[in-house]
């Protein structure tokens, strides 16, 4: 049966370690402190909120004057307040689709930010390393192994002492990105989790407790014994919640690693629309499960200072901000990809 699991005290530390996420910004030209203040609201994917925190913060320090108040809400939360006008900018995971882009009047631009891993984190007592499957990782997501000691887990880990314990599965409980990018992932690799529960960003699980966000995902790992979930590999690494090494297309076992999410972005080929999926890379040292995370601008502002403001910002992100990706776990983007972006920035105006 599942249920949900609320965010507990213990997962309000979890976010006190991860950090906050709504920052103070400052001011377009200069570092003097002065000129007039901006401010600029944006929501959505709680995957890239631990680099999005490092960026604003150290943006502060030489802009003062522009106030940056990011909510972590998840993927789909972020493209509704786009569409409903609520924010100056928007974060998602999954993008946008068609259908989704064409319900906004004042268009929208998506740019690929960074790219990260989506992880396998577990909870097992005495287990720190452990290798999955592809058949593994996709059984126990679809319900159909239920035992830690299940020969489709122990074969891959021999000498590893794992339980006869079941499972305790930790889903998303809200519309994610995280999500998309995962049940894409497993869709792509087999024909039975394609059919259902399929790619979504809200998926109809058959199996897992719920829980609100990558905060609270992680927050559950670290209370729930015996427990795997997905998230984005920051947050596994910032409270220090072991992580599977996974099965990829060739056949190598790889953990998720700086280097191995540069060798599965190699891979890409970004689009003029700048949206490009890697549901399933190819070569020996590619980790199986990484993705561009896009924040979402509009093609038209009514104010000059948020419009100049906002470029200022993405700039800097793509530029001096991209020193911080490594050191909290996320892929720097290539040098073309940086370009492109910086590009699509003309594509910015005033108007309604």
């Amino acid at each position: 049966m599942r249920r949900t699991i609320p965010v507990t005290a213990r997962a309000v530390t979890v976010a006190a370690v991860i950090g906050m996420v709504t920052v103070g910004c400052g001011k377009k030209g200069g570092t003097d402190g002065g000129g007039e203040n901006v401010k600029l609201q944006g929501a959505g994917a709680s995957f890239p909120a631990l680099l999005y925190n490092q960026w604003f913060k150290d943006y502060k320090a030489a802009k003062p004057n522009i106030t940056v108040d990011y909510q972590s809400t998840g993927s789909g939360a972020g493209v509704k307040a786009v569409t409903d006008g609520t924010v100056d900018f928007g974060a998602s995971d999954s993008a946008m689709s068609k259908e989704e882009i064409e319900k906004v009047a004042r268009g929208v631009i998506l740019l690929p930010m960074t790219a990260g891993k989506v992880v396998l984190a577990f909870n097992i007592e005495g287990v720190t390393e452990l290798k999955l499957s592809r058949e593994a990782y996709v059984g126990i997501f679809l319900g159909k192994i239920t035992k830690w000691n299940d020969p489709a887990i122990t074969k891959s880990n021999p000498g590893v002492s794992l339980p006869d314990k079941t499972i305790n599965v930790v889903v998303r409980s809200d519309s994610s990105g995280t999500s998309y990018v995962f049940t894409k992932h497993l869709s792509a690799i087999n024909a039975d989790f394609a059919k259902s529960p399929g790619t979504n960003k809200a998926p109809n699980w058959p199996v897992g407790i719920k829980s609100k966000g990558s905060e609270g995902v992680t927050a559950s790992l670290k209370t729930t014994p015996g427990s795997i979930g997905y998230v984005e590999y920051g947050y596994a690494k910032t409270t220090g919640i072991p992580m599977a090494s996974l099965e990829n297309k060739d056949g190598a076992f790889v953990a998720p690693t700086v280097a191995s999410g540069k060798a599965s972005l190699a891979t890409a080929t970004l689009p003029d629309d700048l949206v490009a999926w890697i549901p399933d890379p190819s070569g020996k040292e590619s980790y199986p499960i990484v993705t561009f995370t896009w924040m979402i601008l509009y093609k038209k502002y009514e104010d000059q200072k948020k419009l100049d403001a906002l470029k200022e910002l993405i700039l800097y992100c793509l530029d001096k901000g991209q020193a911080s990706s490594e050191e909290l776990g996320y892929i720097p983007l290539p040098a073309n990809v940086v370009e492109k972006v910086k590009a699509a920035l003309g594509g910015m105006t005033i108007g309604k």
